[in-house]
């Protein structure tokens, strides 16, 4: 086998435990629920628009966030519901931008209907900011090579790959995944960085993305073999 690249810095691997804590805060009304969205941290926010991927590792349709389901179920405001149902959250870089996406589609939402600003949840059924609290730990295992990294990346959970690819990248403000970025950074492999960075983790379940990364790098160690 030729010789692969090694990078001078190598990719380590990652974890994390989630935690999910209530905030204390929590809304009946469609404007209170703007208020409060406004206010809330980021991981709150993060933690209302990612759950899903989480808890989840079935195929999923489409994205889903908490905000979307209590004003249709909760509240009774279906159109609502599905203004925000239909933010693209995977189209966003950063949770400021999700937060700024929200908020414009709700005030957007009152000024078309003002009378949904009266509408309210029944006792019981506020909705209850949750923020998502992580412990990020090291894996004990580093790459330097595509070799290396394919090798580790193959024994792995997909908690790694979440930390990795989804929560690294949008909650703490990345540009890009983290894989994607040494295979590009580190080891100067623009065209597999590329194709890592176009995976869409909403429309496959962690396993599948997991599988997909896999596959990309398996075909590009053989190609780089046979060259």
């Amino acid at each position: 086998m030729p010789e692969l690249k090694r990078a001078a810095e190598p990719f380590v691997f990652f974890s994390r435990l989630n935690l999910p804590e209530l905030t204390g805060l929590k809304a009946a009304t469609i404007p209170q629920l703007l208020g409060l969205i406004k206010e809330a941290t980021g991981a709150a926010i993060y933690h209302h628009t990612h759950s899903f991927l989480q808890q989840h590792d079935a195929f999923v349709s489409e994205p889903l966030n908490d905000f979307a389901y209590w004003v249709s179920s909760a509240v009774g405001d279906v159109r609502l519901g599905e203004k925000l149902a239909a933010i693209d959250t995977v189209q966003f870089s950063s949770i400021h931008e999700i937060r700024a996406a929200i908020v414009s589609v709700i005030e957007g939402h009152l000024k078309e209907s003002p009378l949904a600003q009266f509408r309210f949840s029944g006792e019981g059924e506020e909705f209850h900011f949750i923020k998502s609290v992580s412990f990020i730990y090291s894996l004990g295992r580093q790459a330097y090579t595509l070799k290396e990294f394919l090798d580790i990346l193959k024994q792995v959970s997909v908690d790694c790959i979440y930390f990795h690819f989804i929560e690294a990248k949008l909650r703490l403000d990345h540009n890009d995944n983290d894989f994607s970025s040494w295979i590009r950074l580190s080891l100067g492999d623009e065209a597999t960085a590329g194709l890592i960075s176009r995976l869409d983790p909403y429309i496959q379940s962690l396993d599948g993305l997991k599988n997909s990364i896999v596959s990309i790098v398996e075909k590009r160690i053989g190609c780089l073999c046979r060259s």
